[in-house]
């Protein structure tokens, strides 16, 4: 196992702490990493945009003029896509864009994540929030304390409130659950900040990766 340094609150040492190699010593996957976040993109895209077909549009039921005799070429209806105002030939309908992602893809990518992460120097553990009430200007001199500078991923437990609402009104930082880590907010951030009760471990059959909180 990889040993890294607890942070304490003002910066300081505050013992080691054992990262488990089978989640943050793997080998990145890039291509891997690349599928499930291009999928966890496209799943966020609501594909409700819409466009009106010939058939869709008011008006255009009577033939603008007679077949022939006019000089103009022949039209049956003004609703056609080429007049103005008429409908939109081949245009987008809603339609849905999820993508379907193997478990273990989606896994994979997020422990080549984390271990792409870990090989930078770029996990800090720290060993307690110590918010007595939630404070944007403690959350900030905490994070500059402990060296978490540029986009800052923040890994929460579900109980606490007051660190979220302490860090959630900083702009280069992201709060999520341990239960929520993903491979895209990872790849996102510079650096990702745990507490060693929401550092991921696996779970009893060994498969996915969760939190201990």
């Amino acid at each position: 196992m990889a040993s890294i340094k607890i942070k304490s609150r003002t910066g300081g040492d505050a013992g080691t702490f054992e990262l488990d190699e089978s989640i943050f010593g793997v080998q990145p996957n890039v291509p891997v990493m690349h599928q499930v976040v291009t999928a966890q993109l496209a799943n966020r895209r609501r594909g409700t945009q819409s466009t009106k077909t010939r058939a869709e549009v008011s008006g255009g039921g009577a033939k603008p003029w007679k077949q022939k005799g006019t000089g103009r070429a022949r039209a049956g209806s003004s609703r056609s896509p080429i007049w103005s105002g008429g409908g939109v030939a081949l245009g987008p309908k809603p339609r849905s864009y999820k993508q379907r992602t193997p478990k273990k893809m989606i896994r994979l990518a997020l422990l080549s994540a984390l271990s792409d992460r870990a090989s930078e120097g770029k996990i800090i553990v720290v060993d307690g929030w110590g918010f007595e009430a939630p404070s944007t200007k403690a959350a900030r001199t905490l994070l500059d304390a402990v060296g978490a500078t540029g986009k800052a991923l923040v890994v929460l437990g579900h109980d606490e409130i007051v660190a979220a609402k302490s860090f959630r009104n900083l702009p280069q930082v992201q709060i999520i659950l341990g239960s929520e880590l993903n491979a895209y907010d990872v790849l996102c951030s510079d650096v990702v900040v745990f507490t060693p009760e929401t550092v991921p471990t696996f779970g009893p059959k060994g498969t996915p990766v969760e939190v201990t909180v």
